[in-house]
C-alpha cells in the first residue's frame, strides 16, 4: 500500500510538471495553423514567405537562451524553481505578441517562448528521472513528451478553427494554469542531497515514496546519499563533462541521438506539414489535414507511455530509426514521380509525415528526451542537458530556417531523402553503442557506462576516476584530498 501511495503522488507529480510540456507544445506548433492564416491574409499583419521562415526558426536561439539559464537557476535555487519561472518568459511572450504590429515582433514572441521552453524542457527531464522509481521512470518522463503532443493537437485544433487574435488569447491560461500546478510539487530529493540538506531530502523522499518506515526510508537515503557524496567530488564545469574520460560514452551517445532525432525532421515536418500537403494537390481540406496530424500524434503520444517501460530503449530506438527511414524514402520518392493520375496517390504525402510522426513518437522522439537525462550523475547533468539543448536549439534552428533552401536546392524528394539518410545513420549508430536502460537504477547505468572508472566509494579496485586523471583533468586540490580520503576509507 505504502508503495502504490507513493506511487500516486509521482504519478500527480509527473502530471503537474508535464502541464509545462503542454505549453512547450503550443508554442512549438502555433505556426502549423498560423502560417495559412499569413498566406491567406486572415491577419492584419502582412508577412512575406522568408519573414515566416524566421517566424517559425526564432523558438531556436531562445530555447538555447533558456537552457543557459536553467544551468544557473536549476543548481543554484533547484528544480522546482526553474520550472515555476518558467511560466514567465511565456506569459511576457504571449503579452508582446497580443500587441505585435509587424512579423518581426511576432519573432521577438517567438524568442521570449523558446526562452520558457528551454527552461522547461531542460531541468523536466532530470526533476522527473530523479522523483521516479525505476520501473517507472520511463512511463513518468515520457509523460511530458505525451503532454507536449497534446499540446500540439490543441494548438491545431483550436488554431484552424478560431481567429489568429482568439487563439493568442487563450494562450494566456496555459503558463497561469501550471504555474500554480507545480506549485505544491516537491523538490528532488537528489536537489537537496547535493546541498547536504539532509533533513530536506527525508521529508521529500518520504512525500514521494509514500513509505513511513524509517529503516526502509533511512537505507534508501544513505544509498543515495552515497551515489551523490561520491559524484559531487567530480567538477560540475562543461570542462569536466568534456574532459572527464568517464563521461566520454555518455557524451557520444547523447550528442548523435539529439542530432540524428532533429535532422531527421521530426520539428521541421510538424511546422510544414500544411505547406507539403498543399503541394501534394490532395483534395483535403487544411484544416482536416491538420486536425488529423494532431489526434494522431495523440493517441500515439499516450502509447508511447506504455510500451517506452515494457519493450526497452534500445530495441523502440533501432526500429523506430529504420521503420521511419523507409517512410521517409516513399515520401521522397512520391515527389520525385509526382503521380497525379489517382486522387488517392495525392494522399501518400501527408499518410507519409503522419506515419513518420507517429513511429518516431513511438520510438527515438520521445527516447532522445529521456535518456539523456539517465545516463549522466548528478555532477554534471545539469550542464550535459544544457549543452543538449544547446545543441538541440542550434540543430533546430538550421534545420527549420533551412528547409526552405534544401527544397529551394533539391525539391522536396531532396529533403524527405536526407531524412532518410539520417534516420538510417541513427540506426547504425544505436545498434553499435546503445545500451539499454530500462529498469536500472541510475547507479547501474553509470556502472556499465564508466566502467573501470567506476567507484562506489567503498571499494577501491573500481575507482571512478584514477587520481593522475583527476590531476590531469585540473580539479581542486579539496577534492582530490577528498577523493584520496574517500579510497583510503574504503581500504
Amino acid at each position: 500500500m505504502a508503495v502504490m501511495k507513493g506511487r500516486q503522488v509521482q504519478y500527480l507529480v509527473a502530471f503537474a510538471v508535464s502541464l509545462s510540456a503542454l505549453s512547450s507544445g503550443v508554442n512549438l506548433m502555433w505556426t502549423t495553423p498560423i502560417i495559412p492564416k499569413f498566406h491567406n491574409n486572415e491577419t492584419d499583419i502582412v508577412v512575406t514567405d522568408d519573414q515566416i521562415s524566421w517566424i517559425a526558426a526564432m523558438s531556436s536561439p531562445g530555447f538555447m537562451t533558456g537552457s543557459l539559464v536553467t544551468r544557473f537557476i536549476s543548481d543554484r535555487f533547484g528544480r522546482k524553481s526553474n520550472i515555476l519561472l518558467s511560466a514567465m518568459p511565456i506569459i511576457t511572450g504571449t503579452i508582446i505578441l497580443l500587441n505585435a504590429s509587424s512579423a518581426w515582433w511576432i519573432c521577438v514572441t517567438r524568442f521570449v517562448w523558446g526562452i520558457g521552453s528551454g527552461m522547461i524542457s531542460t531541468v523536466s527531464a532530470a526533476y522527473l528521472v530523479e522523483i521516479s522509481d525505476k520501473d517507472v521512470r520511463g512511463m513518468l518522463t515520457a509523460s511530458f513528451r505525451f503532454m507536449a503532443s497534446f499540446g500540439s493537437i490543441l494548438v491545431i485544433a483550436v488554431g484552424s478553427l478560431v481567429s489568429y487574435n482568439t487563439l493568442n488569447y487563450m494562450l494566456l491560461a496555459i503558463p497561469t494554469c501550471y504555474f500554480l500546478a507545480c506549485s505544491g510539487i516537491p523538490e528532488s530529493p537528489y536537489y537537496y542531497l547535493k546541498d547536504e540538506k539532509v533533513d530536506a531530502a527525508r521529508k521529500a523522499l518520504m512525500k514521494l515514496s509514500g513509505n513511513k518506515d524509517e529503516a526502509v526510508l533511512e537505507e534508501r537515503l544513505t544509498a543515495m546519499r552515497s551515489d551523490v557524496r561520491l559524484e559531487m567530488l567530480r567538477s560540475s564545469s562543461l570542462k569536466e563533462l568534456f574532459t572527464g574520460k568517464q563521461y566520454r560514452r555518455a557524451l557520444v551517445i547523447g550528442t548523435v541521438l539529439k542530432l540524428t532525432q532533429i535532422m531527421a525532421g521530426t520539428i521541421a515536418l510538424q511546422q510544414y506539414v500544411g505547406r507539403i500537403v498543399q503541394e501534394s494537390t490532395t483534395s483535403i481540406s487544411l484544416s482536416t489535414v491538420l486536425i488529423i496530424f494532431g489526434a494522431v500524434r495523440l493517441v500515439v503520444g499516450l502509447l508511447s507511455l506504455i510500451v517506452v517501460d515494457r519493450i526497452g530503449r534500445r530495441p523502440l530506438l533501432l526500429y523506430s530509426f529504420l521503420s521511419s527511414a523507409s517512410v521517409l524514402a516513399i515520401v521522397g520518392a512520391y515527389f520525385l514521380i509526382l503521380p497525379n493520375s489517382s486522387p488517392y496517390l495525392t494522399l501518400i504525402p501527408f499518410i507519409g509525415i503522419t506515419l513518420s510522426n507517429t513511429i518516431a513518437i513511438l520510438g527515438y522522439d520521445t527516447l532522445v528526451f529521456i535518456i539523456p537525462a539517465e545516463i549522466f550523475p548528478l555532477n554534471v547533468k545539469s550542464v550535459a542537458l544544457t549543452y543538449f539543448n544547446m545543441l538541440g536549439g542550434i540543430t533546430n534552428f538550421l534545420s527549420v530556417k533551412g528547409f526552405q533552401e534544401i527544397k529551394d536546392l533539391a525539391g522536396l524528394t531532396g529533403v524527405f531523402w536526407f531524412y532518410t539518410v539520417t534516420c538510417i545513420i541513427g540506426a547504425v549508430f544505436t545498434y553499435f553503442m546503445v545500451p539499454e536502460t530500462k529498469d536500472k537504477s541510475l547507479r547501474e547505468i553509470q556502472i556499465e557506462l564508466q566502467g573501470h572508472y567506476y567507484d562506489e566509494g567503498n571499494e577501491k579496485l573500481n575507482k571512478l576516476t584514477p587520481l593522475e586523471d583527476i590531476k590531469t583533468n585540473n580539479l581542486k586540490d579539496e577534492t582530490v584530498k577528498n577523493e584520496e580520503k574517500l579510497l583510503q576509507d574504503g581500504s
